[in-house]
């Protein structure tokens, strides 16, 4: 994830959502754990898929901090931006990208999807026979899907 992305995503958050604003954390004024913590350890445990209390060491979160924090941050991107990035494309979305394959030299093509098997480094051992093919590796499906007007 880019810089700028992560920073609109965080600013965002601690703006709209209560839990992502940074507290006093004591009667001295002394300041609480801050909005980048809080969305970088949420993101840190689901790209890597590890256990909450991973990202203790790294950012100084116990392990219920860092649960909180993911539940929190999962609400609050489905809330912030379910509507418009979280939704089926409408007949409008569909015609637009029609035209604009049709201007590119690509008619009929709505976007360009590609989907692979990634090996997932740090899968759960209870996980691995769910998760593995015939190389006995397991993998998660990386899917993405492209368009000219994605927001990077």
């Amino acid at each position: 994830m880019n810089k700028p992305l992560f920073m609109h995503i965080v600013d965002r958050l601690s703006n709209d959502v209560q839990f992502f604003r940074q507290k006093k954390k004591d009667a001295l004024g002394k300041l609480g754990i801050s909005s980048l913590q809080k969305c970088t350890a949420a993101i840190r445990v689901l790209a890597y898929g590890t256990a909450a209390d991973t990202v203790d060491e790294y950012l100084r979160l116990g392990e219920s901090t860092t649960r909180k924090c993911l539940e929190n941050f999962v609400e609050g991107i489905i809330n912030l931006f379910g509507d418009e990035y979280l939704r089926r494309p409408t007949s409008a979305d569909l015609q637009r990208l029609l035209d604009i394959g049709e201007y590119r030299g690509f008619p009929g093509m709505i976007g360009s999807i590609n989907c692979m098997h990634w090996e997932w480094k740090n899968c759960p051992t209870a996980w691995k026979g769910q998760y593995s093919l015939g190389s006995g590796k397991p993998t998660i499906v990386l899917e993405a899907v492209a368009s000219y007007d994605l927001w990077i």
